[in-house]
């Protein structure tokens, strides 16, 4: 569990609602997100969890309310939508990687495309992140080559190369075979405790119980709940969130 220092938001949503036609998928939905936070988002399936995830860097579009990051909007596209993605990192339930790229070359790509960093700084830095997430050894290899906790582990090394302020984490394991589940948990909950500012969507409830500093649980487009990791576990509230523990707890 990480120590969260400086409670200034980085994140604040207000009042956003987002439709898909005539399914309204995000309901008046109010977050704030500090710095440092480990902010794990569970529920089930449909309930609008990804798609919150993915209005924080606008790769999905609000209908409504206001969402700013570090203290400004959202910027609706050019530069400054640039400089936003490359400020929150994203890890998705596939991983996205180059197939044609080297491992070192996948995670080098945005810092020297993007950020103009030198080739011999960027592939320096982008070796000490590979072996940060255990696959040093993989760095001349291409992503076939390796499983899918690598790959991910990769994808991983990939976001923190733009020294992102935050990470968001789309249900990062849920494409994993379950022995390998644990190796990309255990990166993640190490940047948890170094600090990083984390959104992470997810079904991995000892994740949620080990590195979250709050629980938020969806459903229907709503925020239905939200407490510290041993509140929400031991105690929820709702009636939505008791029914929804007590068939994914027993198992």
């Amino acid at each position: 569990m990480t120590e969260n220092g400086d409670k200034t938001p980085l994140v604040v949503l207000e009042g956003v609602n987002k439709h898909f036609g005539s399914l309204h998928v995000l309901r008046d939905i109010n977050l704030t997100i500090s710095r440092g936070e480990v902010l794990v988002v569970i529920g089930p399936s449909g309930g609008g969890k990804s798609t919150l995830c993915r209005t924080i860097n606008r790769l999905e579009t609000i209908d409504e309310g206001t969402i700013v990051f570090d203290g400004r909007p959202l910027p609706a596209e050019g530069k400054a939508l640039a400089r936003l993605r490359s400020e929150v990192g994203m890890v998705f339930q596939s991983f996205n990687l180059f197939a044609h790229k080297t491992i070192l070359e996948n995670v080098t790509l945005g810092p020297i495309r993007v950020r103009g960093t030198a080739r011999d700084v960027a592939e320096r830095r982008g070796m000490e992140l590979l072996e940060r997430v255990g696959i040093g050894a993989q760095a001349s290899k291409y992503p076939a080559q390796l499983s899918g906790g690598q790959q991910q582990r990769v994808a991983i090394a990939r976001a923190l190369a733009m020294d992102p302020k935050m990470i968001l984490f789309d249900e990062p394991t849920s494409a994993l075979d379950p022995e390998m589940v644990q190796e990309v948990l255990d990166v993640m909950i190490g940047l948890a405790q170094e600090g990083m500012t984390m959104m992470v969507v997810t079904h991995e409830m000892g994740f949620a119980r080990r590195a979250a500093n709050r629980v938020v649980f969806m459903a229907e487009g709503q925020i239905v709940e939200e407490n510290t990791p041993d509140e929400f576990f031991t105690n929820a509230r709702t009636d939505r969130a008791r029914d929804f523990l007590s068939k994914i707890l027993t198992h």
